[in-house]
């Protein structure tokens, strides 16, 4: 499972609106058949993910209470990892029904953003298979519809932010339409302002100067790498999807003709070194390796608008970004061209 991040991939940050500071309670209610007894948690929406409340399920029944003064937007989440937005204001009446073997499916409502946002979700659960492009349109349809619901920061973030690589303009459209009240949100703030940064590590564009410690401390700079074309490799030891690209890496990597004019640097979103040296070790990653132990918080994350792991972004010996995101295939095929253009000039 991919793992994404909140940057251009922050989830929709507190949203608040204006009111009485009194605080009233919110019922939390319903049935999930087949979760037996469990424990769910409700995480408020900020950078730190604070725990708002937990939720007790008791044969399969779920109940709770949780006081707020404000709308606010929280994360549900089981203990598979799903997470659902579930929208709360004061005194509402939220109710949660669905089955556990379809979590993603489940039945949220209480209030105009729960219940729009559930009809959107079903829609797509009962709809054959989408391709990106008919699940974008269902989005943009969605967003262009419910301008002033919170519901519509879900949808924009899931479909639009949370791509490997996402496109900044069309996100920028969406916000333009968008209520002043919504795009005064924090959220909204943050996102643009990750824009704004993340149109600076796009094709064409110079990558801003970086620097890393190896495992030994060594500071690792793109500028070590001189005249050669440089992907710069992000991965975790922690993600699956990782160790197939390390495999497929590793294999153009022992192509020595390929390393005549290339090289990989893999920066790692590691926070536990002895993990990250095991990995290196036994995934036999030959090329050099660096990490700062910040995971998600590390400043490079936010300089190369990096998003999902893994990504790759390919550098040219000038330092400017030629690809992102590149396929084995297509990393294949530049390695050609950037040999064939070498041998060019060496006649």
């Amino acid at each position: 499972m991919k793992k994404i991040h909140t940057a251009l991939c922050l989830a929709a940050a507190l949203i608040a609106a204006c009111g009485s500071p009194e605080k009233k309670a919110v019922s939390i209610s319903g049935t999930i058949q087949g979760l037996g007894n469990d424990t769910l948690y409700l995480y408020g929406t900020d950078r730190l993910y604070n725990r708002l409340d937990t939720l007790y399920v008791k044969e399969d029944k779920l109940s709770g209470e949780i006081q707020i003064d404000t709308l606010t937007t929280a994360w549900l989440q089981f203990r598979n990892g799903t997470e659902l937005p579930v929208y709360m204001d004061k005194a509402n009446e939220i109710k949660i029904n669905g089955t556990a073997d379809r979590l993603e499916a489940l039945d949220i409502r209480g209030n105009a953003a729960n219940e729009t946002l559930t009809r959107f979700r079903l829609s797509l659960d009962k709809a054959a298979p989408l391709s990106d492009k008919a699940l974008e349109d269902s989005a943009t349809a969605f967003i262009r519809n419910n301008l002033t619901s919170p519901a519509c920061l879900y949808v924009l973030d899931k479909y639009f932010v949370r791509r490997p690589s996402p496109d900044l303009q069309a996100i920028k459209d969406l916000i333009e339409g968008m209520t002043g009240e919504l795009k005064e949100r924090l959220y909204i703030e943050n996102l643009l302002s990750k824009i704004e940064t993340a149109e600076k590590a796009q094709k064409g564009k110079i990558a801003t100067y970086f620097q890393l410690p190896d495992a030994e401390g060594k500071n690792i700079k793109r500028t070590d790498f001189k005249d050669k074309y440089l992907l710069l490799y992000f991965w975790a030891s922690w993600d699956e999807q990782c160790k197939e690209s390390n495999r497929m890496l590793r294999q153009i990597y022992k192509e020595k003709k390929n390393r005549e004019h290339f090289d990989i640097l893999g920066i790692s979103l590691d926070t536990d070194k002895r993990r990250w040296k095991e990995a290196i070790a036994n995934d036999t990653l030959e090329w050099e390796q660096v990490c700062d132990f910040k995971g998600w918080n590390s400043d490079i994350i936010d300089q190369f608008a990096v998003c999902t792991l893994p990504t790759n972004i390919l550098l040219n010996p000038a330092g400017k970004i030629e690809e992102r995101d590149l396929t084995q295939k297509q990393l294949e095929e530049k390695l050609k061209e950037i040999a064939k253009e070498k041998t060019k000039k060496k006649k």
